[in-house]
C-alpha cells in the first residue's frame, strides 16, 4: 500500500513538475505580454504544487530525499509523468491544446482527491484546486476564442487538438497503482473521470466550433510506468543541469 501511494504521489508531482518546466520555456517568448505573464504564473503554480507532492513522497519513502533531490536527481526512467506533459511546446496552439486537455483532467482529479481518506493528500488537493480552477477558465476561454476566431486560428487550433489527442488516453488508463489508490479511498475511478472529461471537452469544442477526435482512437501509453518519449531527456538535461553539475550547491 505504501509503495503504491509513493508511486501515486510521484506521478502527481512529476506531472506538475514537467509541465511547469515546459511552460517556463515560454518565459519572455509569449505571443503577447499578458500571455507571457499568464504562462509564467501557471508554471509557478504547478511547481508549487509539485513541491507539496514531492515533500510528502519523500517523507513516505523514508530515504531522506527532499523535494530537490526527487526533482533534480532522478533519471528519466524514474519519472512517471504522463506523456502528454512532456510533449514539446510547438506553436502556441499546440501549447494551449496540451494545457486544455491537462487542465480539465487535473481539475477533475484534484476535485476527487480533495475528498481522499488521506487527509494530507486531501489538503494539498484542496489548496491546489483554487489555482487549477483558474487554469481551466483560462485555457477554455482561449480555445473558444481561437477556435471561433479567424480561419487561421481555427485551423491551427484544430490541428493541435488532433495531434495531441493520442496522448490523452493515458490519463485514464488505470494500472495496479491507480486501482489500489481507488480501493483505499484516495484516487478516483478513472473511467468516471474520463466520462466527465469527455463531456467537458465536447462542450467546449462545440462552443469553439471545433471537432473532437474519436474517443476510440489509438492512444500512446507508458509514461506512468517510466517509458517516455525522447523529449523528456531534453527537458531533464536542461532542468537538472545545475544540480547535477554542482551537487548540493546552495544559494
Amino acid at each position: 500500500m505504501s509503495e503504491h501511494k509513493l508511486t501515486y504521489l510521484l506521478r502527481l508531482a512529476d506531472n506538475d513538475m514537467i509541465l511547469s518546466q515546459r511552460l517556463s520555456e515560454w518565459c519572455g517568448k509569449g505571443p503577447a505580454m499578458e500571455e507571457d505573464m499568464a504562462l509564467t504564473n501557471i508554471a509557478l503554480d504547478l511547481i508549487g504544487q509539485a513541491r507539496f507532492w514531492y515533500t510528502y513522497a519523500g517523507e513516505l519513502e523514508g530515504r531522506n530525499r527532499d523535494e530537490d533531490q526527487l526533482a533534480f536527481m532522478r533519471d528519466a526512467n524514474a519519472f512517471c509523468n504522463v506523456l502528454l506533459v512532456e510533449q514539446p511546446n510547438g506553436n502556441y496552439a499546440q501549447t494551449l491544446a496540451r494545457q486544455f486537455y491537462f487542465d480539465i483532467w487535473h481539475f477533475l482529479v484534484l476535485q476527487s482527491l480533495a475528498r481522499a481518506t488521506d487527509l494530507r493528500i486531501a489538503g494539498i488537493a484542496e489548496k491546489s484546486l483554487k489555482e487549477v480552477a483558474y487554469h481551466v477558465r483560462r485555457s477554455v476561454d482561449l480555445v473558444v476564442r481561437l477556435g471561433d476566431g479567424t480561419d487561421t486560428s481555427k485551423r491551427m487550433m484544430q490541428d493541435a487538438l488532433d495531434d495531441l489527442w493520442m496522448y490523452t488516453g493515458e490519463l485514464f488508463k488505470a494500472d495496479a497503482v491507480d486501482l489500489a489508490m481507488q480501493e483505499a479511498g484516495i484516487a478516483p475511478d478513472l473511467q468516471q473521470v474520463r466520462q466527465a472529461w469527455l463531456a467537458q471537452i465536447n462542450t467546449v469544442c462545440k462552443q469553439a466550433t471545433l471537432l473532437v477526435p474519436s474517443a476510440d482512437a489509438w492512444m500512446q501509453k507508458g509514461g506512468k510506468q517510466g517509458i517516455h518519449s525522447e523529449h523528456l531527456g531534453f527537458v531533464l538535461a536542461e532542468m537538472q543541469f545545475l544540480q547535477r553539475a554542482y551537487p548540493q550547491a546552495n544559494w
